[in-house]
């Protein structure tokens, strides 16, 4: 850079959009609409021509730098002195969207994509009054930031939760103690069936007839407690009509993809019909750097200025989590949420998201959307996922909000404050199921997770090996978050309380016990049933044999009728006699449970990436007000 560039006092000599329609940038009816919109919205002018992508980003910021008097740079083309760049201001950076460029003359350079009259003097108190500016791109600082301190910022995705709290990251998936109780439980067992063995299977199969009681008991009691109808953080249509555009946060969106070109003008065309401000969206495209195709189709669309690309560089674990993680560095919004790229929310759920944050005591860290499916006439598994969300939404989440039994979150749809989210280290990234075990330790610091009336509706998986690939994650996931936070179950019980603690062993613990216990038993009574065998009845006695039938017949029937009213619950009548089918479900559980635990031992970090695409239904098919609701 020359040293004869002029440096001006900034300020606006003239309205930026005249400047653009004057240089035949910009139209005078795009400007006119421009303004109309600024009024509602109270963002700024350039925010907005931006979010609309009415003007390209190079061209906004060169007349951005001529309305300022103040020199525009190429950061691709002149790129900063690396050495100006403090490690520990790199999320600062991001966020605010300034990097110290050059030293010149004595005086310190700095690239801003904000030349607001705060922002300046913000800098000019960090830096010193000496401090000079120049205007680049947004993208530019996003890119640049990448580019010089990808390590950094990769190893702090990876490791800050493994460093700063060990105790709850799943890096280590067993830890010795838990190794040597596993191995102690096991020898008294095998011991136990060498020197009394028919006592021993008496309490074993006592165990766990008495372990799928509670559980079933459990569940009704959740389903009973989910049923009321004040159990939701209920936003009415009127108050979102009430909400005014000007006093929305800034919201961040991440979207995680991989491998998925062909979802982007879906799920762009989604975001831009979101009832929320377009100028308020801070959306990020997280891309990993391999995924060429990807990154190449968001390129060709010429995504409006709301569309940022994060390119995530490749480390190990591979996870989703760890993607957001990296992300999050560049996130600006007060709030945040999790889109994947089938993801069909409903248009006014960022909006339903705020009243409700607004509405909730403030410790609510976390406001779950409910997920459902909009392909759920496809086939069997899909009104069989279709059953088991609405039953877990609709009735199971919203219950454990109010009992304050830790929530397993979803893994999207999950609206976070962002100082929370941060304070607790974000994700974990060697957790496959991130959320679940965030929904965990977010109860553990004392704050709580609402449940709101939206629905985001996604694709349920149509095939049964793409099903069991997705499955068996969520049990290792599940897995992996009962061993984590069991690792001292003392202070857990002390930090969850009484019913806290004994949900979470029945809830998190018991899917993964039923799932894995089931084959016993469906073997001993499908045996029984075929041959009438005698030899049973001996570890069977009256308390055990009567408490097996209760479960067999009543619980299994009950459970049943639960699953009814789940699709009752949304109107969707026709799923109803496919509840009879359950146990069949229950049998593709227990597969996918196996395969978790198989992956648990020999790939415990491996994300089994779920194939989405596969419905016959598209979305553009789907209108959303004629989508069954709670």
């Amino acid at each position: 850079m020359s040293a004869q560039i002029p440096f001006a006092v900034p300020h606006a000599n003239a309205h930026i959009g005249d400047a653009l329609v004057r240089d035949g940038l910009l139209s005078q009816a795009r400007l006119d609409e421009a303004l109309a919109l600024q009024a509602r919205w109270g963002t700024r002018l350039g925010d907005i021509l931006l979010a609309k992508g009415w003007v390209r980003a190079y061209d906004f910021y060169r007349t951005l730098s001529v309305q300022f008097e103040l020199p525009f740079v190429d950061l691709l083309k002149s790129p900063p002195d690396e050495s100006l760049f403090v490690m520990a201001e790199l999320d600062q950076y991001a966020q605010s969207l300034y990097l110290p460029w050059k030293q010149e003359n004595g005086k310190l350079l700095i690239a801003v994509a904000d030349p607001s009259e705060t922002m300046l003097a913000q800098l000019e108190d960090r830096y010193g009054k000496s401090v000079r500016f120049v205007i680049t791109s947004k993208f530019d600082i996003i890119w640049s930031v990448q580019r010089v301190a990808n390590a950094r910022l990769t190893d702090k995705s990876v490791l800050e939760l493994a460093r700063l709290r060990p105790d709850q990251s799943a890096r280590q998936v067993f830890t010795g103690r838990q190794i040597i109780v596993i191995g102690v439980l096991a020898t008294l067992i095998l011991t136990c069936l060498v020197l009394w063995p028919v006592v021993t299977l008496i309490a074993l199969n006592g165990f766990l007839s008495v372990f799928f009681l509670l559980s079933f008991g459990l569940r009704t009691v959740l389903t009973w407690v989910g049923s009321h109808r004040s159990i939701d953080l209920k936003v009415s249509d009127a108050e979102v009509a009430a909400l005014e555009d000007h006093d929305l946060p800034v919201y961040t969106i991440l979207v995680p993809m991989y491998k998925e070109p062909d979802t982007l003008p879906i799920l762009s065309s989604a975001l831009r019909r979101m009832d929320y401000p377009l100028s308020k969206l801070d959306v990020k495209l997280v891309l990993e750097e391999d995924d060429i195709e990807t990154i190449q189709a968001a390129k060709d669309l010429g995504l409006e200025g709301i569309f940022e690309i994060i390119r995530v560089p490749h480390s190990q674990p591979r996870t989703k989590p760890k993607a957001c993680n990296y992300a999050l560095n560049f996130a600006r919004g007060e709030l945040l949420t999790i889109y994947d790229a089938e993801d069909k929310p409903e248009p006014d759920q960022l909006k339903k998201a705020v009243i409700a944050f607004r509405k909730a005591p403030d410790n609510v860290a976390c406001i779950q959307a409910r997920l459902n499916y909009f392909n759920s006439t496809e086939n069997w598994l899909t009104r069989m996922f279709t059953l088991e969300y609405s039953l877990w939404f609709d009735f199971y989440l919203p219950a454990l909000e109010a009992l304050k039994i830790p929530i397993p979150l979803g893994g999207t749809s999950n609206h976070f404050k962002m100082d929370v989210l941060r304070e607790a280290n974000a994700w974990d990234p060697f957790n496959v199921t991130e959320d679940a075990d965030l929904g965990v330790r977010l109860t553990q610091r004392g704050y709580r997770v609402g449940v709101a009336n939206s629905t985001t509706f996604e694709e349920a998986n149509s095939h049964v090996g793409n099903w069991i690939r997705q499955r068996s994650r969520w049990f290792k996931g599940y897995m992996q978050t009962y061993l984590v936070h069991m690792r001292k179950p003392v202070e857990l019980y002390r930090s969850l309380g009484h019913t806290g603690f004994w949900g979470f062993q029945f809830f998190v613990g018991g899917n993964i016990l039923t799932a894995l216990s089931l084959p016993f038993m469906l073997v001993m009574f499908a045996y029984w049933l075929a041959t009438r065998w005698s030899g049973f009845d001996i570890i069977f006695p009256p308390v055990v044999l009567y408490i097996s039938l209760f479960n067999l017949i009543i619980g299994n029937g009950f459970f049943v009728y639960l699953n009814m009213l789940g699709a009752f619950k949304r109107h969707n009548f026709h799923l109803m006699p496919y509840a009879l089918t359950v146990p069949a479900y229950w049998l593709l559980m227990t597969v996918a449970a196996y395969k978790g635990l198989w992956q648990l031992i020999h790939n415990p970090f491996f994300w089994e990436k779920t194939t989405h695409g596969l419905s016959q239904f598209k979305h553009d098919d789907i209108d959303l007000h004629r989508q069954p609701q709670a």
